[in-house]
């Protein structure tokens, strides 16, 4: 038998399946006025896509927008999967087809699923044309995870999911004047130091990160130098939401209260990382702080650099965990 290239393999896939799409008369990705009634019109990062008023096959691109559907009520039938989402989300993704790894979803996949719309952030810009010749398929844009509340409320908008998303957004609040109340008049004397540690190097995590905002909103004081705005720290550190410092600045990173976490992408880098804070750990600059001498350092899981609202509240429960039920036993 003759041998078929993989691309090729893939691009008679798509003509077939367009071609029976058509003559099944289904939902096309761009309708004309007349057919408005069976989808609305949403405006996003690619431009303007006609969206299904109820799409039954839904397929995610990567884990933010997947946190995003769960707490909107979309289970996708397709999305990049990982043990690791699971475990640390505590999130049930049965019967959810993997089609990769995040940032690399497989078309091929993602076509043999035919799904009736596809949804990503606007990191997916270089395989839009080929998804959206399989499905419409919407962009957001996500600049970094400070911005998490507005996405997460865009991505709602453009599902018809707004309601749910404000109820989300509610009980969020709620929690957080929960916590503000237990925590009385220590809100305002205690400043939270939040750290990571990579392979080669130590970082703060700032004002208007992820876990920054929620901390914000949680009304607790950052130490002076994490209390960087996004736009200072873009001019200053050409990222919005970490810096690195050398064990020279350690004194930065002190605190009434630390959390602290590794965590990379691969299982041999986050092997290196807790290296590094092993070694870090023994360092005699490390062992001189305030939050160190104080034991008040407390190693959490990487949903601290989370960007959704399942995120957001397991931080929240680590607030109550290491600063409310710690205090009171």
């Amino acid at each position: 038998m003759r041998f078929i290239p993989r691309s090729l393999r893939f691009l008679m896939l798509i003509v077939l399946a367009i071609g029976i799409i058509t003559a099944c008369t289904s939902a096309p990705s761009k309708v004309s006025p007349t057919q408005s009634e069976d989808c609305y019109r949403v405006t996003h990062a690619m431009g303007e896509t006609c969206v299904p008023s109820q799409p039954k096959r839904v397929v995610i691109l990567d884990s933010t927008t997947l946190e995003y559907a769960i707490a909107l009520g979309v289970k996708p039938i397709g999305a990049p999967l990982s043990d690791e989402f699971s475990l640390q989300l505590k999130q049930d993704l049965t019967g959810i087809e993997n089609i990769g790894s995040a940032g690399e979803p497989s078309l091929e996949k993602i076509l043999a699923l035919q799904p009736d719309l596809i949804i990503g952030g606007d990191y997916y810009q270089t395989i839009y044309s080929q998804s959206s010749q399989i499905a419409p398929t919407i962009l957001f844009k996500f600049e970094h995870s400070g911005q998490w509340k507005n996405v997460f409320m865009q991505v709602a908008q453009m599902l018809r999911k707004t309601e749910i998303a404000k109820q989300v957004m509610s009980d969020y609040d709620k929690r957080l004047d929960q916590f503000k109340q237990k925590m009385g008049e220590r809100l305002k004397q205690t400043e939270v130091s939040v750290v990571r540690i990579y392979p080669d190097s130590i970082n703060l995590y700032l004002k208007e990160s992820f876990c920054g905002t929620i901390l914000q909103d949680a009304g607790l004081l950052r130490p002076e130098a994490q209390n960087i705005s996004a736009a200072e720290a873009k001019k200053r550190f050409n990222n919005e939401i970490q810096v690195s410092i050398s064990r020279e600045l350690l004194h930065q990173a002190d605190g009434d209260v630390m959390f602290i976490w590794t965590g990379e992408n691969t299982p041999e880098a986050n092997q290196q990382a807790q290296k590094k804070l092993v070694e870090l750990k023994s360092d005699p600059l490390w062992q001189k702080l305030n939050v160190v001498q104080q034991n008040k350092v407390h190693q959490v899981p990487t949903y601290w650099i989370g960007s959704g609202t399942i995120a957001a509240n397991l931080v929240i429960d680590d607030l109550f965990k290491y600063l409310i039920k710690s205090s009171e036993s």
